[in-house]
């Protein structure tokens, strides 16, 4: 019986070892399943995180495709600012160019008046000239024609002798 009472001794003693472990055993699936019940709660606030990164990434993604839209159509604008900056420059060039061709043609307009002025005086004092000259004529042709008609005259009078 002694035997009996100290398997049953020693039972209990592994009983209790076991109660012991069992309870540990508790406390440690308690504790781990608080530790995976807080890892879940991690794994949700890391997984909102996540998405809200991702509606982050993607607008910032739209941003950047906006960005490189607007930089794109930046440098369409300076290539046709420059463009124009060009034509610019040389609307400019050519207009000074046509400046002095107005500045060099006016000078000349000026000169040719200057000498149409002096061609329509000495217009105006031949044509007094030939007005003189065609006076005398008129006179000579009258005094020509009278002295015809006197040596006419005399001629019939030298005729009749």
């Amino acid at each position: 019986m002694d035997k009996l009472k100290e398997k049953i001794n020693n039972l209990k003693l592994d009983a209790e070892k076991w109660q012991e472990k069992s309870d540990d055993l508790a406390v440690r699936i308690k504790e781990l399943e608080q530790e995976n019940l807080e890892k879940d709660h991690q794994i949700q606030a890391l997984t909102r995180k996540n998405a809200t990164l991702e509606e982050n990434v993607e607008k910032l993604e739209k941003d950047l495709d906006e960005f490189k839209e607007t930089a794109g159509e930046s440098h369409s604008l300076k290539t046709t600012n420059d463009n124009y900056t060009k034509k610019n420059q040389l609307l400019e060039e050519e207009l000074e160019s046509s400046d002095k061709n107005l500045k060099e043609t006016t000078e000349k307009l000026k000169e040719t008046d200057i000498k149409a002025e002096q061609l329509e005086r000495k217009v105006t004092s031949l044509e007094a000239e030939k007005e003189e000259w065609e006076n005398k004529y008129e006179e000579l042709s009258a005094q020509h024609a009278s002295v015809k008609a006197e040596l006419d005259e005399i001629s019939q009078q030298l005729e009749s002798i």
